[in-house]
């Protein structure tokens, strides 16, 4: 299961991916599957560009 909000234009913050990263491995106890690793690795790509979006946001 993918976050639908993976798509182009985003508008979640960072604290609510980072929270999703959080519940994922809280499930996976510790210990990614291969389909529970590309969905962390896609909710990590939304938070790092959520993380900029903040900075830019701020200059």
């Amino acid at each position: 299961m993918f976050p639908d909000s993976m798509a182009p234009g985003s508008a979640r913050s960072a604290a609510e991916v980072n929270e999703q990263i959080r519940a994922l491995w809280l499930r996976a106890s510790g210990s990614l599957s291969a389909q529970e690793r590309a969905e962390y690795e896609l909710l990590v790509v939304e938070w790092a560009a959520a993380i900029r979006g903040d900075v830019i946001e701020a200059a």
